[in-house]
Parts: C-alpha cells; sequence; structure tokens
C-alpha cells in the first residue's frame, strides 16, 4: 500500500498495585507504581531504606506523607 497508514503507538507505564511492607512502621503500605519503581525499591532495601534515601521534592505526596510518618516513628523508637 502507498498510502503509508500507520496506527500511532503510546508507551505506557507498567503500573501494578503493590502493598510493601514498612518494618518501622509495622503494617503494609498499598500504592500504585510502575514495575520499575518496584525494582527501584528492591534495590535500595525496602521501602523503609528507599524513602529515607530519596530526598522529599523528588517524591509524590503520598509518599512524602509516609516518609513523615516513617520520621516520627523513628524519632519515637
Amino acid at each position: 500500500s502507498h498510502a503509508n497508514n500507520r496506527t500511532r503507538r503510546s508507551f505506557r507505564p507498567n503500573l501494578q498495585v503493590v502493598s510493601m511492607l514498612s518494618e518501622l512502621l509495622g503494617q503494609s503500605i498499598r500504592m500504585r507504581m510502575s514495575t520499575n519503581a518496584i525494582r527501584t525499591i528492591e534495590h535500595a532495601g525496602g521501602i523503609d531504606a528507599y524513602l529515607t534515601k530519596t530526598i522529599a521534592a523528588k517524591l509524590p505526596p503520598e509518599l512524602r506523607r509516609i516518609k513523615r510518618r516513617l520520621a516520627k516513628a523513628r524519632a519515637a523508637a
């Protein structure tokens, strides 16, 4: 065919609903994140270690709240 009809492909993130266990808070945190983000968190050593290492400005508001809760739990312990 000479019409050059092409399908416009869209690249979308592979989003999953996961629950990660926070050892400091003693509960699981349920959130929707990409598989790449899940691998990054696991590489850092878990959700607690990842949130303490990451700058708050780079985190979404939901994770900023959890990071603040972790800081309070660490200060209380």
